[in-house]
């Protein structure tokens, strides 16, 4: 479940940052393998803040892990963040957006993700979502 506001008995765990990185109306989709958490579906590039990581540095390290891509931190748009509760912990969401002037070569890291697609927004709320991502879609576009 999310939340806008941060509820009282709110306790994080860790914080983790995504990013839609739109082309053209598009944005870049990763579909997670079978053997990680939520496998099978399919989400945006994504992952944990590391300790003395900025948001930023975080989301530059993961984009580059995840997708081989390479972006500038400072074309990096801040959205917003959310509360997000799992039945076993919570945890900080940072989502941020970056607009993409060409479409860039993605190498998939097979240790993260089995493939990747580029979806509009609304034909990605028919895939199978990760936890709370249309939800996230819904927010921003």
């Amino acid at each position: 479940m999310i939340y806008k506001k941060i509820p009282k008995d709110f306790s994080p765990k860790f914080q983790v940052v995504s990013c839609y990185l739109e082309y053209q109306g598009t944005l870049l989709f990763l579909h997670r393998p079978e053997h990680k958490s939520q496998g099978g579906k399919w989400g945006m590039p994504a992952g944990k803040v590391e300790a003395g990581e900025t948001t930023e540095e975080a989301l530059v390290r993961e984009i580059k892990e995840e997708a081989g891509v390479e972006i500038n931190k400072n074309k990096l748009h801040y959205l917003d963040k959310i509360a997000v509760r799992h039945s076993e912990y919570d945890f900080i969401y940072h989502m941020y957006k970056i607009e993409l002037n060409e479409i860039p070569k993605i190498k998939i890291n097979p240790a993260e993700h089995q493939d990747y697609k580029w979806a509009t927004p609304q034909d990605a709320l028919s895939l199978d979502l990760v936890t709370d991502l249309d939800e996230c879609i819904k927010m921003y576009h």
